[in-house]
């Protein structure tokens, strides 16, 4: 299946999506620090069924950079928009970290324009965040890692590090993906806009906005999917959500980390595929 990239303007904001399939929308949001690249692995299996959209989220790889608010307030209104301007009314969605928080955001304030919802390792559902995350809100540290991972030397060990912090396996991480984050980091404007993004869902004691007392009055059926080796969010948080929703269904996936899609896609796909079967 094609993988085709596109262009839309957004409020004002251009915007670099990719698309693939025809059939009931499917929208997957990725996390900070990464961009629609993420869902390569398994866009093209989901678009044999779906129709597959993968924003750039605003800060992210070819969309805009465009102002110090980053909060998920921001990037909720953003995907709802989003949608408008593609003529999408309803859609599923499927969030990783920080786009699993904007995809709950968006359920619990819209719950007609959300037909199934996935959590990927979803921001939003505790406290508790990697040190990693919690150390950029340290005054004048976050500016440092910019300044170095912008150079040629940081961009190549911003990667590995990733890569280390978010899967299980990170001697198994595919090739592509570490080329397309040393991509990133020497994009103009691309750390400054993931160090606001990353300060606005994390502080010093970890993540600002915690939703999981909320998720009882959640209407809209929800997959929490969670790798049991996650080193930046703890897979209890999953469990704890899991146990509160009303139409809920949890998987943890073992050796996986934060980022399932691309560590384990067959099983992502296979996951999602059933959980959306019989709900849109």
């Amino acid at each position: 299946m094609v993988v085709e990239e596109q262009n839309i303007e957004v409020e004002g904001l251009p915007t670099r999506y990719l698309r693939a399939g025809d059939g009931p929308p499917l929208l997957l949001l990725h996390g900070v620090g990464d961009n629609a690249f993420d869902w390569r692995w398994v866009m093209p299996a989901l678009a044999g069924t779906y129709r597959v959209y993968a924003p750039d989220l605003p800060g992210s790889g070819g969309s805009a950079k465009p102002l110090p608010d980053y909060s998920p307030a921001f990037f909720t209104r953003f995907v709802a928009t989003f949608l408008d301007a593609l003529g999408v009314e309803r859609a599923a969605v499927v969030g990783n970290s920080l786009g699993g928080l904007v995809g709950l955001r968006l359920a619990l304030s819209d719950p007609e324009r959300i037909a199934a919802l996935g959590l990927v390792s979803s921001g939003g559902l505790g406290q508790e965040a990697t040190y990693a995350l919690r150390s950029l809100a340290l005054p004048g540290y976050g500016k440092l890692a910019v300044a170095w991972g912008k150079r040629r030397p940081g961009a190549a060990q911003r990667a590995l590090g990733r890569s280390a912090l978010l899967f299980a396996r990170p001697w198994r991480v595919p090739r592509e993906w570490l080329k397309e984050q040393y991509r990133l980091a020497r994009l103009p404007g691309f750390l400054e806009a993931q160090l606001a993004t990353v300060r606005a869902q994390v502080g010093l004691r970890g993540q600002r906005e915690v939703l999981v007392d909320q998720l009882t009055y959640l209407q809209v059926p929800t997959l929490v999917m969670w790798g049991t080796r996650d080193r930046v969010l703890p897979y209890s948080q999953a469990q704890e959500a899991a146990a509160r929703l009303q139409s809920g269904t949890l998987e943890l996936i073992p050796d996986c980390g934060h980022a399932p899609p691309v560590e384990q896609p067959e099983r992502f796909v296979s996951s999602i595929s059933e959980f959306l079967s019989d709900k849109v």
